[in-house]
């Protein structure tokens, strides 16, 4: 057995040894059924979604607004990230309200957010691509900035010019830092993402887990949390397989 097929058989016995423990605290009633559903009722609940088309409806317009936002968010971090760790003028001048609007955590900026743009998706990309500009931006920043010298000393007695020295030097020694911003940034995606579908909001996971709530459905508030739990996880492997492949002297 090869470590990627032991990988993935330690990973189905740990959930499948939660999903265990799980039934047995229900089948014990050692927990409140009404505020604990046990995982058979949290499976019929989610069959009632998928059935009734709701539970379809809900991942697709949450997928869009996460990769609309992260489109966005990340594309603008890397190349605002490269302005400023390789440009002294951007440098003094954005690093200080990055570094300020950071701990402002995505909830807070909702309200603004619906002020600004309103209640329909576009406060919705904003709320996403702000926290994941941030994450992907500083990743990138710290990556260029922290190119080895030795790098950049061997490619100018090379007699590299200035751009094959910035394509062949600075992209590569610092693409291990954005791609672990992209990691990054894109769990930060879903975070933000329910955070804007909380209100304002007619779909979206978000809004059935405050729907559920609101009529205190457990077992849906469920469904919820483990489906952007498998999502969160299924990106986070695409992105360590593309690391691995496309940063491959990372490994070495």
């Amino acid at each position: 057995m090869n470590d990627a097929t032991w990988h993935v058989v330690k990973v189905v016995l740990s959930l499948v040894g939660v999903v265990l423990g799980w039934q047995l605290l229900s089948a014990l009633k050692l927990v409140n059924p009404a505020l604990f559903p046990s995982p058979v009722a949290v499976w019929l609940a989610a069959v009632d979604l998928v059935e009734s088309g709701v539970f379809l409806e809900d991942l697709s317009v949450s997928l869009g607004r996460a990769a609309v936002g992260f489109a966005v968010g990340a594309s603008l971090g890397i190349v605002v990230g490269l302005l400023t760790a390789r440009t002294r003028l951007f440098h003094a001048m954005l690093n200080p309200l990055f570094t300020i609007l950071r701990p402002i955590p995505a909830i807070a900026l909702v309200p603004v957010a619906i002020v600004w743009f309103g209640i329909g998706d576009g406060s919705k990309y904003f709320v996403i691509s702000y926290t994941v500009f941030l994450a992907v931006w500083l990743n990138t920043h710290h990556g260029m900035e922290h190119v080895a010298t030795l790098y950049i000393r061997a490619a100018r007695s090379l007699g590299a010019s200035r751009l094959r020295e910035f394509v062949m030097v600075v992209i590569p020694a610092s693409a291990p830092h954005i791609f672990a911003g992209l990691r990054f940034g894109a769990a930060l995606a879903f975070l933000s993402l329910v955070a804007a579908e909380l209100t304002g909001a007619s779909s979206g996971i978000g809004y059935r887990l405050q729907e559920a709530r609101q009529f205190i459905q457990m077992d849906r508030m469920f469904v919820g949390l483990i489906e952007l739990g498998l999502l969160g996880a299924l990106v986070d492997t695409v992105f360590v397989f593309l690391s691995r492949r496309l940063v491959h002297w990372e490994q070495s």
